[in-house]
């Protein structure tokens, strides 16, 4: 909007100590910046600090940002800063259910995801996505079977690096990856998926659910790891069922669950909201 000042945001943790805060607030003040909101957590049980901290009114970023330097060595921090406004590219794959990438692709369009879409990638056809509107977002058609997975996961992984991919959302996106593939993304690959697991596993996780007489289901997004959909929480929902519900009640539900989910987990990720804390995460929700 033109006339309001640009803003930036500063996500660091370190191992905690006395004074961080003060001298990350006086290093801004100094160079002429102004705080308008700061998140922050001790976790007592790892000794480690975490702080965002969202500013405006930068004389020059690129000062501000190549003298932060010495001050993050000073605190052993691992950092981040950047504009609010640059967008992240995103890499959306995609299997034959579609609903979290309509969802997607919605919230993209609206200006309530703010990113680029780097690619949409599917392991099957464009056909099966025709009712979609992907409005300008490259298509790439990666077919996989078993035979084929180590040369498929090799275009993918020459994709995301030739469109200078940020983050990848499985959206839905029906094949595991490798344990190669998994580490290169580390931190910055979100899947999603019904929160049966591991109680329900295999095919027909709700027709399972439902013949236990399940009162919850749910729905959880997570950062990918090596270890098969156990990788850092991001976010999770859940919603009450009954025994009214149907195998199809709870499969529609599920979806919805499943769609606002995944949003609200890359929203909070391109935000810079999301810090590691070893298997766990730390969230500054908004």
């Amino acid at each position: 909007m033109s006339g309001v000042p640009a803003q930036y945001v500063l996500a660091f943790s370190c191992p905690n100590q006395p004074g961080i805060v003060a001298a990350v607030s006086t290093y801004l003040f100094e160079h002429g910046c102004n705080i308008l909101d700061a998140q922050q957590y001790d976790d007592t049980d790892t000794t480690t600090f975490f702080c965002r901290i969202v500013f405006d009114r930068v004389p020059d970023y690129d000062k501000v940002l190549a003298g932060y330097e010495p001050l993050a060595k000073r605190f052993s921090m691992t950092w981040s800063m950047r504009a609010r406004a640059d967008k992240k590219r995103v890499m959306i794959l995609v299997s034959r259910f579609d609903h979290c990438l309509a969802d997607l692709l919605y919230r993209w369009r609206t200006g309530e995801l703010n990113m680029d879409i780097a690619a949409i990638v599917g392991n099957h056809a464009r056909e099966t996505y025709a009712h979609h509107d992907f409005d300008g977002a490259p298509f790439h058609y990666l077919p996989v079977t078993k035979d084929t997975k180590f040369e498929q996961e090799n275009q993918l992984w020459d994709l995301i690096r030739s469109t200078k991919t940020d983050v990848v959302v499985l959206a839905r996106y029906m094949q595991i990856l490798s344990d190669g593939l998994s580490a290169k993304l580390a931190g910055r690959c979100i899947n999603i998926h019904h929160s049966f697991l591991p109680g329900f596993k295999g095919a027909n996780p709700y027709t399972q659910a439902h013949r236990r007489g399940v009162k919850l289901i749910g729905a959880t997004a997570h950062y990918v790891t090596a270890d098969l959909d156990e990788g850092p929480i991001i976010e999770q929902d859940v919603e009450r069922i009954t025994h009214r519900d149907t195998p199809d009640d709870l499969v529609r539900k599920g979806r919805d669950i499943e769609r606002r989910v995944l949003a609200r987990a890359l929203r909070h990720h391109l935000d810079d909201r999301v810090m590691l804390n070893g298997k766990r995460t730390i969230v500054f929700a908004d």
